[in-house]
């Protein structure tokens, strides 16, 4: 009986880590430079200054930022070729090509729902 419990306390201490995981990697990746990086990288290998040329708006700080939370947590690889300069670029991994079909999906509901979310929208603020 003692093991029993010992094992479930262990399985819900490992629950409670992979919750707290869960919403921190939420709270990284939960915002427009990350989505949209992952979204253009899509399933190429782009070079810092590709992607940057690609996401309207974005700063070389914000770039950089959000490239090494996605590398940090997993999402992007980083491929630094010792050349002269170095030629560095970038591609999702195979868990940031999960969240990109999360993300694709995101965008999809926002194309179903744009016309209902616009009309809400303009009657709220009437």
């Amino acid at each position: 009986m003692v093991t029993k419990q010992v094992k479930d306390r262990a399985d819900e201490a490992d629950l409670r880590r992979a919750d707290s995981l869960a919403r921190e990697i939420f709270s990284d990746v939960a915002n427009k430079w990350a989505f949209l990086i992952i979204e253009t990288l899509g399933e190429r290998t782009l070079r810092f200054s590709e992607l940057r040329n690609e996401i309207e708006g974005i700063s070389h700080k914000m770039l950089t930022q959000n490239l090494r939370m996605l590398e940090r947590n997993g999402l992007v690889d980083r491929n630094v070729h010792p050349t002269v300069p170095p030629r560095v670029e970038y591609t999702l991994t195979e868990p940031g090509q999960g969240l990109r079909a999360t993300v694709d999906a995101m965008c999809d509901w926002t194309h179903r729902y744009f016309g209902r979310i616009e009309a809400a929208r303009h009657r709220f603020d009437a």
